[in-house]
């Protein structure tokens, strides 16, 4: 169970949802020496309130700053790659190992099957993605979602089986960057991370990178190069966090939300570029408030991609894939 978190920016719509809590409870218990005036006026007030309630969290919610997403992003209730999958698909088994050295918790994949009642899609789909712990034994369990060697290697592994049976890719990218330690750095991080650019970029079945929450430098995009690029409307995708730039530009954290703002990393920042190519859009409040229809809205979407990228020959698959990476960061000297 996850503790509720209340972020600083919305203290004051929880603070105005429990005294509505309170009015109504006022309201439930209330005797029949109350006179009906009392009552009236009470319903009255609730239903002020309501709107006020209402009116503050369209405001709150549609004019978060960077920052506040970045925080959205990070938030513990938010649904995880697993959680998606038991809510999107049927008949998932997990796929473990690298066949190197070890089994990396921090990402998980397998085949499962995704599927369309009305229109009688169903389709099996290799699905990949970091996952991260809920509380301090998971997280320590799933190294806070930064993935190691193995990690990368095990979700290319899976990548190259997806390919010999010519099933689509699907990642969900969630991670506060690669893990940095000695260890891995032994055993060749940067070069497993760089392989799976290779690789991706050369993959000859459909590939489709979803941003659900923090995509942070090398970790997110040695899981995102694809055919579709797609993003969570509260996650966030850069090269470095916030925090990280600051303590380099600033020697401080304290300029994180100036840094957050100059790296422009939201998905309105990265679609407006062309580094994605779609937005899903989230509950209001963020996906946590809402998994099943967070995870009802990513499904649909999925489906949609897929249907449009199935039909296509893998070769083409390749050279779009390739023209639109290379695309990317292009611009012009004039004379």
């Amino acid at each position: 169970m996850v503790t509720k978190v209340v972020l600083d920016f919305e203290k004051p719509l929880f603070e105005l949802e429990a005294k509505l809590n309170e009015m109504r409870q006022c309201l439930r218990s209330s005797t029949r020496e109350q006179t009906q005036s009392e009552t009236e006026l009470l319903y009255h007030d609730i239903e002020a309130l309501e709107l006020k309630v209402g009116a503050l969290r369209r405001s709150i919610y549609k004019n978060l700053t960077r920052w506040q997403k970045v925080q959205l992003a990070r938030h513990p209730a938010r649904p995880y790659m697993l959680d998606y999958i038991y809510m999107m698909t049927k008949g998932f088994a997990e796929l473990a190992g690298d066949r190197h050295f070890s089994d990396d918790k921090a990402i998980v994949g397998g085949f499962a099957r995704i599927e369309e009642s009305v229109s009688g899609f169903s389709q099996p789909v290799m699905f990949i993605g970091h996952q991260k712990g809920r509380d301090t034994k998971s997280n320590l369990y799933r190294n806070f979602g930064m993935a190691q060697p193995e990690g990368y290697r095990k979700a290319l592994r899976l990548m190259k089986l997806a390919e010999k049976f010519r099933k689509p890719v699907i990642t969900l990218i969630d991670t506060p960057g690669a893990f940095p330690g000695i260890e891995a750095e032994e055993r060749g991080q940067a070069e497993a991370i760089a392989h799976n650019l290779f690789e991706m970029a050369k993959l000859t079945v459909p590939i489709i990178c979803v941003i659900i929450g923090e995509g942070a430098s090398g970790g997110a995009i040695g899981l995102g190069v694809g055919d579709r690029i797609l993003m969570a409307e509260n996650s966030w995708y850069s090269v470095i966090s916030p925090e990280s730039c600051s303590s380099i530009l600033w020697r401080s954290w304290n300029y994180k939300e100036q840094a957050a703002e100059a790296l422009q990393l939201t998905a309105e920042d990265l679609l407006g570029q062309g580094i994605i190519d779609r937005i899903i859009p989230e509950p209001l409040g963020g996906a946590h408030t809402d998994p099943d229809l967070m995870a009802g809205t990513l499904k649909s979407i999925l489906i949609e991609e897929l249907k449009l990228l199935l039909p296509k020959e893998p070769g083409d698959l390749v050279h779009d894939r390739i023209e639109k990476f290379s695309a990317m960061g292009v611009w012009k000297e004039e004379a």
